[in-house]
C-alpha cells in the first residue's frame, strides 16, 4: 500500500484554500472547485499550469525546494505540513523500495530517563509506529490498565496505541475528548509516514486501520498533517474517575524515533486521582518498568 503521494497531498491542501483566504479577487460566482483552481495556484507559485498539473498527477519528477516552498506559502501550510510536503517530494524523487524494518530496540539512556521519573509521574515510551516500547506502573494504569503490564516485552504483540485508539472499545471509552485526539493521532501518523516512506510495517498499520475503522478512514481522507508534542487528555478512568492530564513528548537525540510521553495533572482533583492511581499500581508489586530489554 502506498500511504500517500505528493499529488494527493497537494490536492487536499488546494481544496481547503479559497481565493478569499489569500486575497485573490475573482469575477465568477460559479466555481466548480471548493478551493483554488490549478491555474490560480500555478500562477501564484510562478510555475506553468502544465507543470503544476503534472505535480498533482505525480508525473513531474523532481520538484525543487523553491517551488515547494512557494506552494507551501500559498497553500498556507504550517511547519509540519511544509516538512511533510518536502518529504513527499523526496520520496517521489527517490522512489524508495518498501522495507520491513526490524522490531525497535530502546536505547539504554531512554530507559534510564524513564526510570528516573519514578512511579508517581505517568510515562510511556512510544516507537516510530506508536507501539508501546516501555511504560512505568502509573503510565500503564492511566492509559491501558486492561492490557497486560508486561506486554511491551513481547516484540511481536506489543500494545499499539493507534490500534487501541481506533479498534479497542476500552480505550475509546477512556477518552472523553476522543474526537479531538483521534484527529491528532491520524495527522501524526501521516506526518510519520512522510518521514519514513519505505517502512512497510507502518504502511501495513495504516492500511489495516483504513480497512477496519471507518473513523480512521474518514480522518485519513482529510489529508491533515500535524506534529504531536503537547496536548490535553480528558479521561473517564474506570478506577479513579475523571482525570484531566496534559501530555508532553520528549525526544532523545540518540533515539529520534522514540518518544517519551509524560502526563501531568492540570487540576487539583486530577492530581489526587493520579496519586491514588500510583498508590494502587504500586501495590500490585510489578517490576519498576516494563520494557523490551531483550527484544529487537
Amino acid at each position: 500500500m502506498e500511504v500517500e503521494s505528493l499529488g494527493t497531498f497537494l490536492k487536499t491542501r488546494r481544496a481547503r484554500v479559497t481565493p478569499a483566504h489569500i486575497g485573490l479577487r475573482t469575477f465568477s460566482t460559479a466555481r466548480r472547485v471548493p478551493g483554488l483552481r490549478r491555474e490560480e495556484l500555478a500562477q501564484l507559485a510562478g510555475v506553468s499550469v502544465g507543470y503544476y498539473t503534472r505535480l498533482e498527477q505525480d508525473q513531474a519528477g523532481t520538484a525543487s525546494p523553491q517551488v515547494l516552498n512557494a506552494l507551501a506559502r500559498i497553500l498556507r501550510l504550517d511547519p509540519a505540513e511544509t516538512t511533510h510536503l518536502h518529504n513527499l517530494a523526496l520520496r517521489r524523487a527517490a522512489a524508495p523500495r518498501m522495507v520491513r524494518h526490524q522490531r525497535e530496540r530502546l536505547h539504554p539512556r531512554v530507559l534510564a530517563l524513564l526510570a528516573s521519573l519514578g512511579q508517581v509521574t505517568p510515562a510511556i515510551v512510544l516507537g516510530r509506529r506508536g507501539d508501546v516500547l516501555a511504560w512505568n506502573r502509573t503510565g500503564h494504569a492511566l492509559v491501558a490498565e486492561h492490557v497486560d503490564f508486561n506486554a511491551p516485552q513481547d516484540s511481536v504483540q506489543r500494545p499499539s496505541i493507534p490500534r487501541m485508539f481506533f479498534l479497542d472499545s476500552h480505550t475509546r471509552a477512556l477518552h472523553e475528548n476522543w474526537d479531538e485526539l483521534a484527529r491528532i493521532h491520524v495527522a501524526f501518523l501521516r506526518f510519520t509516514a512522510g518521514r519514513y516512506p519505505n517502512d512497510r510495517r507502518l504502511a501495513e498499520l495504516i492500511g489495516e486501520l483504513v480497512m477496519r475503522s471507518d473513523d480512521f478512514a474518514k480522518l485519513w481522507a482529510t489529508g491533515d498533517v500535524a506534529e504531536c508534542t503537547v496536548g490535553t487528555m480528558h479521561l473517564q478512568h474506570p478506577t479513579v474517575g475523571r482525570v484531566n492530564v496534559d501530555y508532553q513528548v520528549w525526544l532523545q537525540p540518540d533515539s529520534p524515533d522514540h518518544r517519551l510521553e509524560i502526563y501531568t495533572a492540570n487540576d487539583d482533583s486530577s492530581a489526587d486521582a493520579l496519586r491514588l492511581l500510583s498508590s494502587q499500581a504500586a501495590g500490585q508489586h510489578f517490576p519498576e518498568a516494563a520494557s523490551p530489554t531483550a527484544a529487537s
